[in-house]
């Protein structure tokens, strides 16, 4: 077995998280599990009952406490916010470390990076604790040189047209 690949979903474009969503729905249909982290997303797919059925195939986690954009708290709370959420990366390890999941979500993890919040050698110190067989999808907007060597594959999504009905 082979160590798994590492994916990248990027770009300016709606569709990323719902790529990355597909993917989990496709490996747990297989009888995988999936593990999807979500950083940055105010509430996030939130605690539902549908998210609550996915289990235990695919778990959802997200360490933030606020519902708000990150960008708008204040530095108070920005700094217990970052907290979390370098908790949430330090899951993130902890679960590639285990290999208790076939495929791991980090939804929304180049944001940090672009925010400062992780550096790309934290990315790579995470993705380096990969188990044989781990695949991993990375998502968000801002896609540096540094970043991409780190996949096997960049997908970038842009829109092309947007209407709202």
């Amino acid at each position: 077995m082979g160590k798994g690949m590492i994916y990248i979903y990027s770009g300016d474009g709606h569709g990323k998280s719902p790529a990355a969503i597909g993917k989990a729905v496709q490996t747990a249909a297989l009888g995988k599990r999936v593990v999807l982290i979500q950083f940055l997303k105010e509430k996030g797919l939130n605690d539902s009952e549908f998210v609550r059925r996915m289990e235990p195939e695919i778990k959802l986690f997200r360490f933030e406490k606020s519902d708000s954009n990150f960008l708008e708290l204040s530095e108070d709370q920005k700094k217990e916010e970052i907290h979390n959420i370098k908790n949430g990366i330090n899951f993130a390890k902890k679960v590639l470390t285990t290999g208790e999941c076939s495929l791991l979500i980090l939804d929304e993890v180049l944001g940090l990076i672009e925010m400062g919040i992780i550096t790309v050698d934290e990315l790579k110190e995470v993705l380096a604790a990969r188990q044989d067989g781990t695949d991993v999808i990375l998502t968000g907007i801002a896609l540096s040189d540094d970043v991409c060597m780190l996949a096997d594959e960049v997908t970038k999504i842009e829109t092309m047209k947007f209407k709202s009905w």
